[in-house]
């Protein structure tokens, strides 16, 4: 594991109410070895080089130990946008454990979003967190079929293990959720997976799924995505292309259909997937757990 200098790793957020709601970004590690064909962090405008390699940032705990003690608001810090925070390595670095553990210390809420089930692993840290301030975890899961996931997202638990996670987290009473992102056009775009997904979802006891119909290409990413395309799926680069030339945001042509069938899906279930109210009721949440508090 190689290290990299940072003077910052919690940022302030430009539009807390717009993604799940938090005022913070943490990352802790650069760079993703998950491996997944679509990842649009290895675009070049992020400026990461390598960006297979994990790498850790360098005395990551003390910088965080010492920005939390000087935020004069609380708030809720946003995890796992640019690079999972459990990636293989923290198994043993527990680098994201001991942060949650400084969180709990100075009373931040936390939202993170993964696709690793070691999550898991820190659900005593994050009951703890909950107990005092918002807490929201969230699984990307794509497809329901295991051995496509292996194929897009190679080096990651497969769906079925992840929506178990899913199921683990919500099981010890904390608040649950999927990114259902992105949905590759002419490969998991159809009504049959995102059907399957949204009644595994409300078996595991997901309180909401928040998708995006397509894909985002832009830069490096594009060719790196159709060299795969050509690996995987031979003639569903020549559809890219001939659809969405350069477009940065490639919508599936099923949209419609997709949208109806999820919508219907979630509502029937009583499964959240508008933003604003998935961001009421994670903290809703939160002060209903408070509360039960005063029960003992």
């Amino acid at each position: 594991m190689d290290f990299v200098q940072a003077r910052t790793i919690i940022t302030k957020t430009k539009k807390p109410d717009y993604w799940f709601g938090y005022e913070y970004n943490m990352n802790i590690y650069r760079g993703c070895n998950h491996g997944c064909i679509y990842c649009d962090s290895r675009s070049e405008c992020y400026h990461i080089e390598n960006f297979s390699e994990v790498k850790a940032k360098e005395n990551a705990l003390e910088i965080i130990r010492d920005q939390l003690r000087r935020k004069v608001k609380k708030g809720v810090i946003g995890c796992g946008g640019m690079s999972d925070p459990y990636n293989p390595y923290e198994k043993d670095m527990l680098l994201t454990r001991n942060a949650l553990e400084l969180i709990n210390a100075y009373g931040f809420g936390i939202v993170i979003a993964t696709k690793s089930s070691l999550i898991t692993r820190d659900i005593d840290v994050i009951q703890d967190i909950n107990r005092h301030s918002p807490v929201c975890m969230i699984l990307t899961i794509t497809t329901a079929d295991d051995d496509l996931s292996k194929i897009i997202e190679p080096n990651v638990n497969v769906s079925s293990k992840r929506f178990e996670a899913l199921a683990t987290l919500a099981d010890n009473g904390i608040y649950t959720g999927i990114l259902l992102m992105p949905v590759l056009p002419y490969i998991n775009d159809t009504e049959e997976n995102i059907k399957s997904i949204v009644d595994r979802a409300h078996e595991a006891g997901v309180k909401f799924i928040y998708p995006y119909f397509g894909v985002t290409l832009r830069q490096n990413q594009r060719c790196y995505y159709y060299d795969k395309l050509d690996e995987h799926f031979p003639g569903i680069k020549e559809k890219y292309i001939e659809q969405y030339g350069n477009r940065y945001r490639c919508s599936s042509s099923n949209y419609k259909k997709l949208w109806n069938v999820f919508q219907k899906s979630c509502k029937d279930y009583n499964i959240l997937y508008r933003m604003s109210d998935i961001i009421s009721a994670y903290k809703a949440n939160s002060r209903q757990v408070q509360l039960s508090l005063f029960d003992y």
